[in-house]
């Protein structure tokens, strides 16, 4: 007898297939690999169609297919490639699932989580762009309301609605924890009155009025603070001197202090750090400790 007239009972089939018995029973039962006959003893048997109908079914099966979705591409009520194509779709969606569930259990074990902590965090991560978008929005409304439109502080609140739209497929560990730490931050009473208080100060926000530079505070003030110079010391003048001019006047003097105590804070300059982290970029270092250094120093050496 050729092997194309061959037929095999279910025993032997599981053992040419390596599919088990019980399995090729139970699609047998579900109509994916039909028996081809029935011996006289009444024992279902399969031919060579059976046989490759039977690879076929394993091999959808191995991709993931439910028995659904097999049974439509068998009895060609649907084709492979579209049937493949929506398992695509939702295995992508799986993935990224998987994947944002590693990320939150690893943030939990770097933080050493309580329960309520870990069930924050997965809450959290798993909003959708449009409901993470919502949070940040209402916070930037909160401290926006009542102020101009036109006014330089609020090119400073739409920069801070910048979320990308969704978390990384694979996020790391540090843009979950970012998230995370966004989200407090933003629900915080106290964060949101003093931004709030910020944006109603308005102009100076991008700039101090009398052109204090940046890169030379942190380039003085920086190594003044590793090193341990206090502020009020005479090696603490001699550093501020290279900040500030020594002939600046006491009145603009007076005015830059009031203008650097206004804009120095170190959880507004965290909220920048963690959007950075969230949009993928290496945030910049910390410089609040700088300026905190020279108000300290302008306060001691007012006179």
């Amino acid at each position: 007898m050729t092997e194309s007239a061959e037929l095999f009972t279910i025993g032997r089939l599981a053992r040419r297939t390596g599919v088990s018995a019980r399995t090729i029973r139970f699609w047998s039962d579900a109509g994916l690999v039909p028996a081809s006959a029935r011996s006289a003893a009444g024992y279902r048997l399969y031919d060579a169609e059976a046989v490759a109908r039977l690879d076929l079914v394993r091999t959808l099966r191995d991709l993931g297919l439910g028995l659904d979705a097999v049974r439509e591409v068998l009895s060609r009520a649907t084709t492979l490639a579209e049937v493949a194509e929506t398992h695509v779709t939702a295995l992508d969606a799986e993935i990224r699932t998987l994947r944002l569930r590693r990320a939150v259990l690893r943030t939990v074990a770097k933080r050493g989580s309580t329960m309520e902590e870990a069930q924050l965090m997965n809450r959290l991560a798993r909003l959708s762009a449009e409901e993470r978008q919502q949070i940040i929005d209402e916070f930037v409304d909160g401290i926006a309301e009542g102020i101009d439109p036109e006014a330089p502080a609020m090119g400073i609140a739409r920069s801070m609605r910048q979320l990308p739209a969704d978390l990384p497929d694979d996020p790391a560990p540090e843009q979950v924890d970012a998230w995370v730490e966004l989200a407090e931050l933003v629900g915080d009473e106290d964060f949101r009155r003093r931004v709030r208080e910020m944006a109603v100060a308005g102009d100076g926000a991008d700039e101090l009025e009398f052109g204090l530079d940046h890169h030379s505070v942190v380039e003085h003030a920086g190594p003044a603070l590793a090193s341990g110079i206090a502020p009020g010391s005479a090696e603490g003048q001699a550093v501020l001197r290279r900040i500030v001019t020594a002939d600046m006047p006491a009145e603009q003097r007076a005015r830059m202090l009031e203008q650097l105590e206004t804009f120095t804070d170190a959880r507004v300059e965290r909220y920048w750090q963690l959007l950075s982290i969230l949009n993928g970029r290496v945030p910049q270092p910390a410089a609040v400790p700088c300026f905190e250094w020279l108000i300290a120093a302008l306060r001691a050496h007012a006179a």
